[in-house]
């Protein structure tokens, strides 16, 4: 299942007893984790049937006695453990502890009245542990993966997309490179863009380096453009702009996307069929 179809199910009061979040990309995790939050139990039932635990801060034991209470005035208590990376798991080896068997009997017949989020970012859950078994056979397990830069206009586009707006395909290009992978990121430019324009508008590179802070002149992709023409002073008056305007202009950023850049054109020079130069370098066409 992606996140869009766990949410769906959410939406319609379809529950696990467990559900692994894992994944090296944050965003949906934390996309998951704020719907349960804001949408399984009402604000009276909060009160006593929900609960936000950290991995740095809580422990396993704390987790499954939590877990086996059952709720009050409520066909459910949500249990949102964040930061699941965090904790500290026990080891299952051979002669396991009765900590590893107690955790492992759980997540093999878990509460049905207890819904037990565990938020594991920035990593992948081990799928050969008994419990990554146990929680996909009784629950949900969900992998939020990269979302790799050559298809970051391509969701950039989605996003918009979703939200019933439109933008022009130079516009979410120019975004994705300027941007990054970050898709945190990404999604609260999107709506900062969206905030004062009416859905018959298409966003375009204008608008995008208007609200996002992107020089029209000087910029990377000026510096670019400005470095394959070999126009010299255009890109010493480039470089003057990104000195005066650090904070802007990043030297860390500016040196990725060059780098990207000049690996790019050095590729393209050793591509057998230049006719499928897009594809073969994972770049947006336009």
């Amino acid at each position: 299942m992606n996140a869009a179809e766990i949410i769906k199910d959410i939406k319609a009061r379809k529950f696990k007893p467990v559900y692994l979040l894992h994944g090296e990309e944050p965003y949906y995790i934390d996309q998951i984790i704020h719907y349960m939050e804001e949408h399984v139990l009402n604000d009276m039932e909060k009160g006593f049937n929900q609960t936000v635990l950290y991995g740095k801060d809580t422990d396993m034991a704390t987790i499954m006695n939590a877990s086996k209470r059952y709720p009050m005035m409520s066909d459910y208590q949500l249990i949102i453990v964040k930061e699941a990376q965090d904790l500290k798991w026990a080891k299952e080896t051979e002669g396991s502890s009765k900590e590893a068997e107690f955790v492992l009997n759980y997540f093999e017949k878990p509460m049905p009245t207890t819904i037990l989020v565990l938020g594991y970012k920035y990593a992948n859950f081990d799928k050969r542990k008994k419990i990554y078994k146990a929680i996909d056979k009784q629950g949900i397990v969900f992998q939020s993966e990269l979302v790799r830069d050559y298809k970051l206009a391509a969701w950039i586009d989605d996003l918009v997309k979703e939200k019933d707006y439109k933008i022009a395909p130079q516009a979410s290009a120019l975004m994705a490179e300027y941007l990054g992978t970050d898709l945190s990121k990404i999604s609260n430019e999107v709506e900062k863009l969206i905030l004062n324009i009416s859905r018959d508008i298409t966003i375009d590179t204008d608008l995008v380096q208007k609200n996002i802070g992107i020089s029209k002149e000087y910029n990377v992709f000026e510096l670019q453009k400005a470095l394959a023409s070999r126009n010299v002073l255009k890109c010493n008056q480039i470089v003057n702009y990104f000195a005066d305007n650090p904070k802007a202009n990043p030297m860390v950023m500016v040196m990725a996307n060059l780098n990207a850049y000049f690996s790019k054109i050095l590729k393209y020079h050793y591509l057998p069929n230049k006719g499928d130069a897009a594809k073969e370098l994972g770049v947006n066409p336009y």
